[in-house]
């Protein structure tokens, strides 16, 4: 998986919520986002400059986050991100330190690799999930899930039980469409002429 450098400095919790209301407010209305990091004996919260996720947040990438709080580095994965529901922009972000020990669970994107059959045949293929949920150290997840196609039928799907990754467990309902070839309706011309 790429790796990526976020810049963060460690912030104090107010103890009474109008406060930290407050608070809050003005470091988003400073350019900062709040943070917190889990996973380590007590939460850390910080602050990051918005621009300093954009390249993490605003991609189809998968990343490993050296997150630099006040000059300690850690290892993490980007966990939760909340946003303004009018303005789409950041509001809160958390994170989750990770070791080489510990599986983590994430979300890869899915390439689909090949020609489908189906797809010769007059047919549309159609990716149903971008990304699939697994689970596995960090070091061992790929920056993306690459699934072949090429035997792939008209009107025929792959679902997750059908898919294996070595080192990976696929968290997903294991009957979910990961994609499928769909009829158009000039295949469907095509199948009915030829039947007669």
């Amino acid at each position: 998986m790429r790796t990526i450098e976020v810049k963060g400095a460690a912030r104090t919790i107010a103890e009474r919520s109008s406060e930290q209301a407050r608070a809050l407010k003005a470091m988003r209305n400073n350019g900062q986002v709040p943070c917190v990091l889990y996973g380590v004996e007590e939460p850390v919260h910080f602050v990051v400059p918005v621009e300093g996720l954009r390249n993490l947040v605003y991609t189809p990438h998968i990343y490993i986050v050296d997150l630099d709080i006040d000059g300690k580095t850690v290892k993490a994965i980007l966990k939760d991100i909340q946003f303004h529901p009018v303005k789409d922009s950041i509001l809160h972000v958390d994170f989750m330190q990770i070791n080489e020990a510990n599986p983590i669970t994430i979300e890869v994107p899915v390439q689909l690799e090949g020609l489908a059959e189906g797809v010769k045949a007059g047919g549309k293929l159609a990716l149903q999930m971008r990304k699939l949920k697994v689970r596995a150290c960090y070091n061992t997840i790929p920056e993306k899930l690459m699934v072949n196609v090429s035997a792939l039928g008209l009107g025929k799907t792959i679902k997750v039980n059908e898919l294996s990754f070595e080192g990976l467990e696929l968290l997903n309902a294991k009957d979910s469409v990961v994609c499928a070839v769909k009829l158009t309706r000039a295949a469907r011309g095509a199948a009915a002429a030829a039947g007669k």
